[in-house]
């Protein structure tokens, strides 16, 4: 024996990427069978909207590459739903178990808080200070 140790890398690797492939054709197909509304590529996303509530958790489902939803598609929850995108591409199919793990409550689950609980619409959005009444 060489001592040689082979490790395999389930994070950021080509095992990862391929859970993140197969979850994207999970996501169109979901999407395209249940969409009623505009399909489009926003922020690196493939974005169905007009989704029955039921095939979707919260406000909206990101799945690989796709994000699933009724209407929540504003620039704001797109760009909180590309951080999810690069945590599918990050962990692959691990994510769904490392998100569940991580707990549903938003306000402490890592992978939400990562992608911004303001964005998310986990928390209300904060001012920004009147720059002229300064």
């Amino acid at each position: 024996m060489s001592g040689r140790v082979l490790r395999i890398r389930l994070t950021d690797s080509p095992i990862s990427r391929a859970g993140y492939w197969w979850a994207t054709l999970v996501g169109f197909v979901w999407g395209f069978l249940w969409s009623t509304g505009p399909i489009e590529v926003r922020q690196g996303l493939v974005v169905f909207t007009g989704m029955p509530k039921w095939t979707f958790g919260r406000g909206g489902a990101c799945v690989g590459g796709c994000y699933l939803t009724d209407r929540n598609a504003g620039d704001v929850v797109l760009g909180h739903e590309a951080v999810h995108k690069a945590q599918w591409r990050k962990y692959g199919m691990l994510f769904p178990v490392l998100y569940l793990i991580a707990g549903r409550n938003p306000l402490g689950n890592r992978f939400e808080i990562e992608a911004g609980l303001e964005a998310g619409g986990y928390v209300p959005r904060r001012r920004r200070a009147d720059r002229s009444a300064r």
